[in-house]
């Protein structure tokens, strides 16, 4: 029945006019950040601590954007199952390509070092749209119907999915034959899953493989970001990529896991509105003795 009904929805959303879209976005996303209100309080205060320097109403007004933000985000999602498709080229500009390309030719593969900002879904369709070999790792839906829909439209686009138990034999085997293998690495990990880096300021759990698999491979990584312009149109940034670890020692693989995250943190300064700041980051700390890094320099604009 679910299912029905969000296919109804999507080819209902595919005849909308863009500008309607936009309204359509702009309303959803009101509803859920001021009358349910989910996880607000949270997301707020997350905000405050990590961007001490917005006023009250600022981070509210920074808030209620997110909200709108991830609403018109699952809106174009379903409208380009709906079947929208042909206007993904007209939606999007990208700069950087050329480092994607570059990498390729080294013939090891690449690895997309990326976050929940801006519109990612889209991001992994316009790859394979313009037929880069992509792999990412998704975790599955809890709602069986919804996961279907989001995996084929996913798979429509040539994007192949490793759900992330034991996933690390497909990413070697998309690796060995040159290809791209997408990681979101924003989110927190559970204690004993993750290492300890600094996120805004703030210790956060946070996923050793993107370096340990670099390091394996010898596979550089690429950040690249996606940020939603105010009309409502994508940019796609490639970044300088970042060569791989010498070694997979905890010290080294903890020195390169904060790398990571702190030229995500400074995507994230540049467009904090499209954040999600509802998922519970910093949610696991560490325990007596846990290594914890420090922040390093890298790549791409402060």
């Amino acid at each position: 029945m679910l299912s029905l009904f969000v296919k109804a929805l999507a080819r209902r959303l595919a005849r909308l006019s863009r500008p309607a879209l936009l309204r359509w976005g702009a309303g959803l996303g009101w509803f859920f950040g001021r009358v349910i209100r989910f996880r607000r309080a949270e997301a707020l205060a997350a905000l405050r601590r990590s961007l001490p320097e917005l006023s009250a109403a600022e981070a509210t007004a920074t808030l209620d954007r997110m909200y709108c933000h991830l609403a018109l985000n699952l809106l174009e999602i379903l409208r380009m199952y709906g079947g929208a498709t042909e206007e993904l080229d007209a939606l999007m500009t990208i700069e950087g390509e050329e480092v994607v390309r570059a990498a390729l030719q080294r013939g090891r593969g690449a690895m997309i070092l990326t976050a929940h900002l801006g519109n990612f879904d889209m991001l992994a369709m316009f790859a394979a749209h313009r037929r880069y070999p992509l792999t990412i790792i998704s975790k599955k839906l809890k709602n069986a119907a919804v996961n279907h829909i989001w995996s084929s439209l996913r798979e429509r686009f040539g994007v192949n999915i490793l759900f992330s138990h034991n996933a690390a034999r497909g990413c070697l085997k998309a690796l060995r034959a040159n290809g791209l293998v997408g990681f979101l690495l924003d989110q927190n990990r559970p204690l004993y899953q993750g290492v300890f880096v600094q996120f805004f300021g703030q210790t956060a759990s946070t996923s050793p493989g993107l370096a340990l698999l670099s390091a394996q491979t010898q596979a550089p990584v690429i950040p690249v970001f996606m940020s939603r312009r105010p009309d409502g149109t994508h940019h796609l940034q490639i970044l300088p990529l970042i060569e791989p670890p010498p070694d997979r020692e905890p010290a080294t693989v903890l020195r390169y896991t904060q790398l990571y995250t702190t030229v995500t943190e400074r995507a994230v300064r540049r467009h904090p509105d499209q954040w999600t700041w509802i998922h519970r980051r910093w949610k696991n700390q560490p325990l007596p003795g846990d290594a914890i890094a420090t922040p390093e320099t890298g790549p791409g604009p402060a």
